[in-house]
């Protein structure tokens, strides 16, 4: 059976976090730009570490890559594609 393109954008691109905070707009345009990418990703709210928060407070949304890249905002769908090596 033929693997959907929806499977392998998952596959390929697992190991992103968008560093968020509930309520914030911007990080929610941000999780839009990454499903309609096809992006999966894992979200973590700064605001449940003092550490994330005093790192990123001021740049939410941050993408992080597993190796340690960041894509801060603002962000478009080009420059997400690029990111990701797309």
């Amino acid at each position: 059976m033929p693997e959907r393109k929806a499977d392998l954008s998952a596959e390929l691109h697992r190991d992103y976090m968008l560093y968020h905070t509930e309520g914030c707009h911007l990080c929610e345009l941000a999780i839009v730009l990454l499903k309609d990418a096809g992006i999966a990703f894992q979200t973590i709210d700064i605001c449940d570490d003092e550490i994330l928060a005093e790192r990123y407070g001021v740049s939410i949304p941050v993408l992080k890559a597993v190796d340690d890249r960041c894509l801060f905002w603002p962000f478009d769908a080009t420059q997400l594609q690029k990111f990701i090596g797309a």
